[in-house]
């Protein structure tokens, strides 16, 4: 027979006992109301990772008092951000980006660092929506409490980067993470846009040379500090030698950069955790040599300029959509153009016209 259910003494008549709250801290009443200002700073500066990703939230947000918000943190936060070491890891679809993070990441662990991965996910064309499963690939890192792992929907953003990843780094660094990867989907123009943001450029590649080296533009491999050549194991590992060769005799062909920098060409395996620690090493390498030779501070500056002027195209795009006079005429022009009745530049020229009116 089953045994009736204790009542709570302390419960009125009638009345169901409440069951138990298994919130985590002040993680659920959080929840229930818009954070103020001082909550997010208090929360990034304790280095809170709910806080942190809430954080992001807001950034990425489209409302406007988000983005008014978010505008607030990101400023107060400025003071205590730049002290990371940005680096960005691209391949192509298949090279193993995820797995070569998660135990590249174990090597930056054992030094004592705090870790956050920002890995740009590849969205939808059709219904925006984005896989967003780097998390249940990093499984090590993931459970790991100095690591904080966001995976972000490029959306519709240029060539695949989410439109808020260079905020989102300052947030990590204010909340003391000193070692950042980004990861890109591989394709398009992303590449660009993550060189533009981070310190130090790795480009993941596969097992074989010949055509593959010849489907590899030019810009993407001239931005690379270093190249490596990933799944070097079992019967791969000749082939992978042969890579290596053939990228190292394509970095020569490259001009000098300004950088005091050479870049090599490595091999690897993620998987079987061979030549991680040496591509580690080169990397700790070039960040000492270009904070002694001033490049590190000088490409920083560098790159805060090319994002304010990134920062007033966008922020134009946005008004220039938000003009009751261009929303009243821009699907009618867009139909003409795709009936043939007028040029794409001639009804951008008048879009812009009945702007100014």
């Amino acid at each position: 027979m089953k045994k009736p259910e204790k009542k709570d003494p302390k419960a009125p008549s009638g009345e169901r006992k409440k069951p138990k709250d298994r919130s985590i801290g002040s993680f659920t009443p959080k929840l229930r109301k818009e954070r103020s200002l001082d909550d997010f700073l208090e929360g990034i500066s304790n280095g809170d990772r709910i806080v942190l990703g809430q954080a992001i939230t807001l950034i990425e947000s489209t409302r406007q008092d988000h983005q008014e918000l978010a505008r607030q943190v990101v400023e107060a936060c400025l003071p205590k951000s730049g002290k990371s070491f940005r680096i960005g890891i691209t391949g192509t679809p298949g090279v193993g980006k995820s797995t070569f993070i998660e135990t590249m990441g174990q090597q930056v662990l054992q030094e004592g660092k705090k870790l956050a991965i920002l890995a740009i996910d590849p969205s939808s064309h059709r219904t925006r929506g984005s896989i967003l499963g780097d998390k249940t690939r990093m499984e090590v890192l993931s459970a790991h409490e100095d690591v904080f792992i966001r995976p972000s929907p490029a959306g519709t953003s240029l060539g695949g980067v989410a439109r808020k990843t260079r905020e989102t780094i300052l947030l990590c660094e204010a909340a003391g993470y000193d070692t950042i990867f980004i990861e890109t989907v591989g394709v398009g123009q992303s590449e660009i846009a993550v060189h533009s943001m981070v310190d130090f450029f790795l480009l993941l590649l596969l097992p074989g040379a010949g055509d593959e080296l010849q489907g590899i533009k030019r810009g993407i491999v001239e931005m690379a500090d270093l190249i490596a050549v990933n799944k070097a194991d079992g019967d791969r590992v000749q082939l992978a030698k042969k890579a290596r060769q053939a990228y190292r005799n394509a970095l020569h062909l490259f001009p000098p950069g300004t950088k005091g920098w050479t870049p090599k060409a490595m091999t690897c395996s993620a998987l079987e955790n061979i030549g991680i620690a040496e591509i580690w090493k080169e990397i700790t390498l070039y960040h000492q040599t270009t904070l002694e030779n001033h490049f590190f501070t000088k490409n920083r500056r560098q790159q805060a300029a090319y994002w304010y002027d990134e920062s007033i195209d966008l922020l134009l795009r946005q008004h220039f959509f938000q003009n009751p006079k261009v929303k009243a005429h821009w699907e009618n022009l867009r139909q003409q153009v795709i009936d043939g009745k007028l040029s794409s530049f001639g009804a951008a020229q008048r879009l812009l016209d009945k702007s100014r009116d």
